[in-house]
């Protein structure tokens, strides 16, 4: 299986906090039956201030300690990129990491706040767009504005946004609003993509089994499988093209 969004970098964001923590991290995802993880620590601007050149150095790093702890994860890296305005600039000076390519665009996974769904929200989005970059939406269904009215999140759809759900939220781990809303989600085409999002080895671990599983209930296994394997790799093969050989 193919994570493609997990904070397992240690001391960038709210991750965990050492390489030894990393690395036990890794190794619970591979248990889990994941083969190919790619690190999506955060950028949001004034809290998180990472840079593609910051993530892709910790990356590098974290492999080769995978190497030697003979943990057989192959590694890749983005992020989770706050939507703000700060952004604009961002992709300006090509600071920002992408996931991958799809459709002939750069995929970059965007984070809402948690709160709402911000005014102008479709009009960044449509300013990437036009700069042919695609918004992979992180976990929507967290989204309070999305958990009251889930057609809130049409309108994102409709300019061609990609969808990733939360394994765990599937499962009912982040409560019932959220596994309510995910499983409605989950009817929709635009859900490309199940992810862990995994911070930590407690209530946030790599774990994909448990939301593949909980998503075969509502679209069967076939489905299920294709979010935690072929839709991901879609995304995020050329970063496994020459790197982890």
């Amino acid at each position: 299986m193919i994570d493609l969004h997990c904070h397992l970098l240690p001391g960038i964001d709210d991750g965990p906090r050492t390489m030894a923590e990393s690395v036990e991290l890794a190794r619970m995802a591979v248990r889990n039956g994941i083969t190919h993880a790619v690190v999506t620590p955060h950028i949001h601007a004034g809290r998180w201030n990472n840079d593609r050149a910051g993530i892709e150095r910790l990356t590098r790093e974290f492999r080769q300690q995978l190497a030697q702890a003979g943990v057989p994860l192959q590694l890749g890296s983005a992020a989770e990129v706050r939507l703000d305005a700060e952004i604009l600039p961002w992709v300006e000076q090509d600071r920002l990491p992408f996931l991958g390519a799809y459709d002939g665009k750069r995929v970059l996974l965007l984070e809402l706040p948690h709160s709402h769904i911000p005014l102008g929200a479709e009009n960044l989005i449509a300013w990437l767009l036009q700069r042919n970059i695609l918004p992979l939406i992180a976990h929507p269904e967290r989204n309070k504005d999305v958990i009251r009215k889930p057609d809130k999140i049409r309108p994102l759809i409709e300019q061609g946004c990609l969808l990733q759900l939360t394994s765990g939220a599937i499962a009912g781990h982040f409560g019932k609003p959220a596994q309510q809303c995910a499983h409605q989600l989950l009817e929709l085409e635009a859900v490309f993509v199940i992810a862990s999002d995994a911070h930590n080895s407690g209530a946030r671990p790599p774990d994909l089994v448990c939301g593949r599983d909980a998503a075969s209930a509502i679209v069967g296994a076939e489905r299920a499988q294709k979010m935690v394997s072929t839709n991901p790799m879609q995304l995020v093969a050329g970063q496994f093209s020459y790197k982890n050989s």
